[in-house]
């Protein structure tokens, strides 16, 4: 978890736009960040994808009130609601957007394209949002900014508890390389999530990305758990994947959570008759 997903760009600067807080263009800019393009798969569009402004702007005249993340992976529909074929969808990709108001979903299929073991600068990233009917019911599994501020703060105690006992914490230059790249970009007012979001939400998220970077790391960065602390047997690579998931899965929910976070108070001021 040392990048941020797209699904939470999107659905950051799709809720700031959908709120008059960002033009068109920069939300465009801010979804797509360090990729190529970014193209919707509308379901009412003939031919062609479409690019994001006027996807955003086709989704909102359909009745798009908000966006919310899910974040799943096999086991854990997180974020999810439903039909069992959008939800296949979204896990295979391990992230979707939600588009509250238009019962719609929308799942990203990457293609990548550059010479192998390239720096990420040097790949050309292309990403299709593809959009199905989705479910409108309550998300899967989604808790609120102050119940994942508190899980949060036990999964860092919890991370860097295992790291120590696994041996992993500052266990050789690569771990160590990973975590300042990580610390530079947040030095560097890398900007988490978009205007309009309470404070709160970005406390979360600041705090879920560096647990999230810590079980990465833990992981050795390819999720096989042999670039840190050396080279590990079958039998230590599923100790540390044990001990890590229920961190990696609070990181997870916590993310949803912050970026749900604008979303679900618009929710809850229609809810209330406040503008």
């Amino acid at each position: 978890m040392l990048t941020e997903p797209r699904s939470g760009r999107l659905a950051a600067w799709g809720n700031a736009l959908f709120a008059g807080l960002v033009s068109p263009d920069e939300a465009a800019e801010r979804i797509v960040e360090g990729d190529a393009l970014h193209r919707v798969a509308l379901p009412d569009e003939e031919g062609a994808p479409v690019g994001l402004t006027l996807a955003l702007g086709r989704l909102r005249s359909l009745g798009a009130v908000g966006l919310r993340v899910a974040l799943p992976v096999p086991g854990h529909p997180l974020g999810l609601s439903g039909p069992p074929e959008f939800n296949a969808r979204a896990v295979a990709a391990e992230e979707a957007v939600l588009v509250h108001g238009a019962a719609l979903g929308l799942v990203p299929a990457v293609h990548e394209a550059g010479p192998e073991a390239a720096d990420p600068g040097d790949v050309h990233t292309e990403v299709v949002w593809e959009c199905l009917p989705v479910r409108e019911a309550p998300p899967a599994d989604v808790p609120s900014l102050a119940e994942a501020e508190r899980e949060l703060a036990e999964a860092l105690r919890e991370a860097t508890e295992v790291l120590t006992r696994l041996d992993v914490a500052g266990s050789g230059p690569v771990a160590d390389a990973a975590l300042e790249a990580y610390r530079a970009r947040l030095e560097a007012g890398r900007q988490l999530l978009a205007p309009g979001y309470p404070p709160r939400a970005v406390r979360v998220l600041e705090l879920a990305q560096r647990v999230g970077a810590l079980v990465t790391i833990a992981y050795g960065g390819g999720g096989a758990g042999r670039e840190h602390g050396g080279a590990l047997s079958a039998s230590a690579i599923a100790a540390r994947a044990e001990a890590l998931r229920p961190v990696e899965r609070t990181a997870r929910r916590a993310q949803v959570a912050a970026y749900n976070a604008y979303a679900e108070e618009l929710e809850r001021r229609r809810e209330g008759g406040r503008p």
